[in-house]
């Protein structure tokens, strides 16, 4: 007898182990690459080097006061702070998802009394534990546990990607402030120059050897001078507002001076390497692939609940008239419910809430090509970009020194009688056009830079780890 039920217990055993490693969900598999093997432009560098998610944020940019603003902005910035607010709130909604699958005990304690028609009473006390247990024969539990992980990890990968969004918007805006300063500083330039023009004109009219349509062509670069000057503070005045509550506190005093745009330097030379090595170097795509395992979980959790659920549910305890005898011989009380549900019928639910699962998946994997496609997008517009705005710059300086040398012989013309003031005025225009695009040229090269750096997966790392 007693053999026979060794063997059943061993049969029931085996019949456990066997259905609870039957779990319905799908095994996952990352999807194909939607881009191209290869970038447009490839980075020319040595392939052995680092790439750019390699390279700390700390040594990609150099300059002291944009260091100290950017560790201010990840201390301060409230956005950050939300995210990884987000990040504690999803991992203990994987907790309370995880502890489901553990069988869950509590104490109890109990008075009943009741009382009849003549003032009599009765009383049972009781003391003991309880306990539950959902068997997860199908993995219906393990399913939704590998989802609420999978969102906690996206949870977790959201939080790198606002990181590294927010060290390159600092950078750019940096940037735009020392643009600013710059253009600044030629109109204010411009409008000196203009100014003593226009004072010279006034008194070679009272002398008369000018007309007064040349007064007011000299009056007419100052004023725009004036209004560019206006606008170009108002600029700057709101790039320091952006800037600030992109730090999440008021700018200090006492930081490093700041560096002039042309003698800023970053990492020039960022290996772009190759497309696939942006499914573990960029946030937002680890993000969307976290995602996309939880949808494939979900249907796992879907497709199990189509099968029974059993459930154990006991007590263990002691129970007595009373409460003196509540510990002692005799009071010993328990009980056990096994109990299994079946679904039969339900009006199509458990199909829709399959068919959803299976939907919600294709969307994520939809999601998870387009974040690809948008990474191989940014990336390849980037190192357009850096082939070609140097050159740019270049041939704006040159433009810039023409148009200076054009504007001094204008001017030795006009004194000399040979050339109208009109000829000044516009090579007055033309050259502080030129001073202007120059500056916005280098601004857009430099801003490059932290793009690119940022669109390949660096600015969440503070220091270079080789």
């Amino acid at each position: 007898m007693r053999t026979t039920r060794r063997v059943i217990a061993a049969a029931c055993a085996a019949c456990t182990a066997l259905l609870a490693g039957c779990a319905l969900q799908p095994v996952y598999e990352r999807p194909a690459l939607p881009v191209p093997d290869g970038y447009p432009i490839t980075s020319s560098s040595d392939p052995a080097a680092l790439t750019a998610a390699d390279i700390g944020w700390r040594d990609f940019l150099t300059d002291s006061r944009l260091r100290r603003l950017v560790e201010m902005a990840l201390a301060n910035n409230r956005d950050l702070r939300v995210a990884a607010l987000h990040v504690e709130q999803v991992r203990a909604q994987y907790r309370i998802q995880r502890s489901a699958v553990s069988p869950q005990v509590g104490a109890t304690a109990s008075l009943a009394a009741s009382g009849g028609g003549r003032g009599t009473s009765m009383r049972d006390y009781s003391v003991g534990l309880s306990f539950s247990w959902e068997i997860d024969f199908f993995g219906h539990l393990r399913s939704l546990s590998d989802a609420a992980l999978a969102q906690y990890l996206a949870t977790q990968q959201a939080r790198n990607a606002l990181r590294l969004l927010l060290v390159s918007q600092v950078a750019d805006q940096y940037l735009a402030t020392l643009a600013d300063d710059e253009m600044i500083a030629v109109t204010r330039r411009t409008l000196a120059a203009a100014q003593a023009s226009y004072d010279l004109t006034q008194v070679q009219m009272r002398a008369g050897t000018v007309t007064e349509l040349d007064v007011r062509q000299a009056q007419t670069v100052v004023d725009q001078a004036r209004a560019n000057l206006a606008a170009q503070e108002r600029a700057r005045a709101q790039a320091e507002n952006a800037l600030v509550l992109l730090v999440g506190r008021a700018i200090p005093a006492d930081l490093p001076p700041p560096t002039a745009l042309d003698a800023l330097q970053f990492v020039a030379d960022i290996p772009a390497g190759l497309p696939s090595q942006l499914l573990t170097r960029r946030p937002d795509i680890m993000q969307a692939e976290a995602q996309l395992r939880a949808a494939n979980a979900n249907i796992g959790a879907a497709r199990a609940a189509f099968f029974p659920s059993i459930g154990l549910t006991g007590s263990l305890g002691s129970a007595s008239a009373a409460l003196g005898g509540l510990f002692g011989a005799g009071s010993l009380a328990w009980g056990f419910l096994p109990s299994i549900t079946v679904p039969i019928f339900n009006a199509g639910r458990l199909q829709a809430e399959l068919d959803v699962a299976t939907i919600q998946k294709d969307i994520g994997i939809a999601q998870y090509e387009r974040a690809i496609q948008s990474a191989f997008r940014e990336v390849a517009d980037g190192l357009a970009a850096r082939e070609t705005y140097d050159r740019e710059v270049q041939a704006m300086q040159a433009l810039d020194a023409a148009a200076a040398r054009s504007l001094e012989l204008s001017q030795l013309q006009y004194r000399a009688g040979v050339a109208g003031y009109l000829t000044v005025l516009t090579a007055q225009r033309t050259s502080y056009d030129a001073q202007v695009a120059l500056v916005q040229a280098k601004y857009a090269r430099m801003s490059n830079l932290v793009d690119l750096y940022r669109s390949l997966g660096g600015g969440w790392r503070p220091r270079t780890q080789l």
